[in-house]
């Protein structure tokens, strides 16, 4: 079993997600008492939402780069980074590291390949909808990408910030969430990526009437199957 080095605490609440989804997946496969071999380096998230807020990518990524770097040095075989935005500084995490980097959009995209789905929808933070280093990679791999409008963008960056990574799950903001993804579906969405690793703990499966992608779960998943590789 290779060990998973996990960069977390982007929230820390997504983050206990992918310890979950990790062990329970390991156990799962292996039985008996089997569970993971991980590292964990879980970030001050404020010094990261700072870097973001600001514009201030570049500081951002030297800063994960380093713990990309402590997690190698630990012992880690490859690198899970627990967050869907912090993807935009993976290039600066894997120049500074031997070991590979899972990305979050590769496995993402190729669960949605299984599912025969071409045109999809996607949520999550303001970085991750409006700027082309997260969709720009799902159009590479032969997806069709749509996101809300601008108004809606606003309001799922806000719940993000404001309420999930807080831990404050609102049922109002599930219903906004619900009436947004209709929207995408009326647009021709056949799927929902749910693109911030926090809003699979407000919308479920059954919430919506096409197939959704929780991307921290489909990560994790994948970072079960390269560890028993």
């Amino acid at each position: 079993m290779k060990t998973i080095g996990l960069i977390g605490g982007m929230s820390w609440e997504s983050s206990a997600e992918y310890y979950r989804i990790i062990n329970e997946e390991i156990k799962r496969r292996l039985g008996d008492f089997h569970s993971a071999k991980c590292l964990l380096y879980s970030v001050d998230f404020a010094e990261n939402q700072r870097y973001q807020a600001q514009g201030e990518w570049g500081k951002a990524g030297e800063a994960l780069a380093e713990v990309g770097q402590s997690l190698q040095k630990g012992g880690a075989d490859f690198i899970v980074i627990c967050t869907n935005t912090m993807h935009k500084v993976v290039d600066q995490i894997e120049d500074n590291v031997d070991i590979p980097v899972l990305h979050i959009a590769d496995a993402t995209t190729a669960q949605i390949h299984r599912d025969s789905v071409k045109k999809v929808g996607l949520l999550g933070t303001k970085y991750t909808m409006e700027q082309d280093f997260y969709k720009t990679r799902l159009e590479k791999n032969g997806l069709e990408v749509v996101v809300p409008d601008a108004e809606d963008r606003n309001i799922i960056h806000s719940v993000i910030y404001a309420e999930l990574c807080q831990g404050t799950i609102n049922a109002s903001s599930k219903e906004n969430f619900k009436q947004i993804i209709h929207k995408l579906i009326d647009n021709g969405a056949q799927g929902i990526i749910l693109g911030c690793t926090e809003i699979g703990l407000l919308i479920k499966p059954e919430d919506v009437e096409v197939p959704t992608y929780d991307t921290a779960r489909i990560h994790a998943v994948e970072a079960v199957n390269n560890s028993l590789e």
